[in-house]
């Protein structure tokens, strides 16, 4: 079998530089702080992590994309198409056997003058290389939903709250919930607002486990501040919700949240980009009318996705995602220290191919 997924991946490689990319490597170990950060609790809690005497705390690839941003960041030209081939290693966390250690091939496109197009590019380039698979597609667009948390009227640091928290489903929930006044907060947040109002703080100097009293007391104060706050307006909350919902072909979703727009204005930009992208898929090939979409489709994905997403994957659910990609305009800005270009670009697992042709 080693064979036959060395033969997919030099095949997916040679036909992304056949599509203009420039090969590139990146190191196997990488330094683990920064990176670990930018990919999200899913990555850190599945990457394997050493300790070097000089370098500090290092970590075995777990993806291509943020060190090929930092390289194109750092000297890269404006426009380029990247491509890679390596092996990336994350812990499993299921018992099915899955492995630790995988080839994986990319591409990406760093451009600035029609984003919309390139995410036509990648999508149509990928679902071209895996048409002779039984896979199905799956799209959504981060920024519709990530706009339309931002346009919530309540405080920004609810607002950011609820962005940092969007990947995790279940805690995105809680939060809402919370600041639309339909759950009751945690007891213990309850306890220690009592606390500070009967002025039962520790006293100044003293440390409770790692934090110290100034750490608490502004923890505590954020708190309190969070407590005064009004709950976001049911109207906004249930738009929300609506919006969240909507799942089907991409131009009746598309449809729908133009309607939504007209109650949500704050959206309207980022329900307009998916209509662009839409008429770029359509001029490409791809039947825009049978594509599915869903606005909370990628909110288990990558966490630097801010845009258009997608997903490649086979109907017998043991077996993950075959091709991932998106958009990551926002890592460009963080990763080039305030420089930023639009990127967008995708993975393909060739072992999983080799998997679903031998079948």
């Amino acid at each position: 079998m080693k064979s036959e997924i060395r033969a997919e991946a030099e095949r997916f490689f040679a036909a992304f530089q056949s599509a203009g990319a420039l090969p590139v490597e990146a190191d196997i170990l990488l330094p683990a702080e920064t990176l670990l950060d930018l990919y999200g609790e899913d990555i850190r809690a599945r990457a394997y992590v050493t300790q070097d005497p000089l370098r500090g705390e290092m970590v075995l690839r777990p993806d291509f994309t943020v060190p090929v941003v930092q390289a194109h960041m750092a000297h890269g030209a404006d426009p380029a198409r990247y491509t890679y081939m390596g092996e990336v290693f994350r812990k499993q966390d299921t018992l099915a056997p899955r492995a630790a250690e995988y080839l994986q091939v990319g591409f990406e496109i760093f451009d600035r003058t029609a984003p919309e197009q390139a995410d036509a590019e990648v999508f149509a380039l990928f679902a071209g290389l895996l048409s002779s698979l039984p896979l199905m597609p799956q799209t959504s667009d981060m920024g519709i939903l990530m706009a339309a948390i931002r346009g919530l009227e309540t405080t920004e640091t609810r607002r950011a709250a609820l962005l940092r928290h969007v990947w995790r489903p279940k805690r995105f929930r809680h939060l809402l919930d919370r600041y639309a006044g339909r759950a009751a907060p945690h007891p213990a947040r309850v306890r220690l607002l009592k606390a500070l109002e009967a002025g039962k703080l520790p006293k100044a100097g003293a440390h409770v486990g790692l934090r110290s009293t100034q750490e608490i007391a502004a923890r505590i104060h954020a708190l309190a501040e969070d407590a005064d706050t009004p709950a976001i307006p049911p109207k906004q909350v249930a738009l929300l919700d609506d919006l969240m919902a909507l799942s089907g072909p991409a131009p009746e979703v598309l449809e729908r949240l133009r309607d939504l727009a007209v109650d949500m204005p704050y959206i309207s930009d980022a329900v307009e980009r998916l209509a662009a992208r839409l008429s770029a898929l359509r001029a490409r090939g791809i039947p825009v009318q049978d594509l599915p979409f869903g606005t909370t489709h990628g909110r288990t994905m990558l966490e630097y996705y801010d845009g258009f997403v997608f997903s490649f994957h086979a109907a017998d659910p043991s077996l993950p995602v075959v091709a991932t990609g998106g958009r990551y305009d926002a890592l460009t800005k963080v990763l080039g220290q305030g420089r930023s270009i639009p990127a967008v670009g995708g993975i393909i697992r060739p072992h999983l191919v080799a998997q679903l042709r031998a079948k």
